[in-house]
């Protein structure tokens, strides 16, 4: 405490940047347990100034966008990439009209800022009780995929969170892709 305030600068952390998914594994595995991965941030720096989170490691996933940042409508389901941002989920006409909910959840949640910069799987993976957009996931019974170095696994959406602020991600994983099907 500085003065009755709290501290407002995270611990010291390792500092990386994943180029693919298959680097960004590789980082988790090689980093260790306490590395989280970041895209937006919103969540998880504000907790790390608090010191309320203390990652020995930040995997830097933003240039995933590309590989993570998609939306894409199959015959019996809906794809989405873990790193589409909210802007994108409300600009989507297809995933409007399969799941209007989804629209009509992202019209009300968050500012401009975290629309543009947060991601689906970040707002998941936060895994606070009070974000919106899990309970739209399991609302519409969306599947999480989870991948590892050699593995990869679905997740359904009521089991994907296993409590406050923790998720069915394991040591060395993460969330690739939420699917919901039609």
């Amino acid at each position: 405490m500085n003065g009755g305030r709290p501290m407002q600068v995270p611990a010291p952390f390792e500092y990386e940047r994943a180029t693919s998914v298959e680097h960004a594994l590789a980082l988790l595995d090689r980093l260790g347990p306490s590395t989280r991965l970041v895209a937006g941030g919103h969540s998880l720096l504000p907790m790390m100034k608090l010191r309320l989170a203390r990652p020995d490691a930040l995997v830097d996933i933003n240039d995933l966008h590309g590989e993570l940042g998609y939306i894409r409508a199959e015959p019996d389901q809906i794809r989405i990439g873990a790193m589409t941002r909210p802007r994108e989920l409300l600009d989507s006409d297809v995933l409007a009209e399969a799941f209007p909910i989804v629209r009509d959840a992202e019209r009300v949640i968050a500012d401009p800022v975290v629309r543009n910069r947060g991601t689906i799987g970040g707002s998941l993976c936060q895994a606070d009780a009070a974000e919106d957009l899990s309970a739209v996931c399991s609302a519409v019974k969306a599947q999480a995929v989870v991948r590892g170095v050699d593995s990869e696994r679905i997740v359904d959406m009521d089991l994907f969170h296993v409590g406050p602020y923790t998720t069915a991600v394991g040591e060395g994983e993460m969330l690739t892709e939420v699917r919901i099907a039609k």
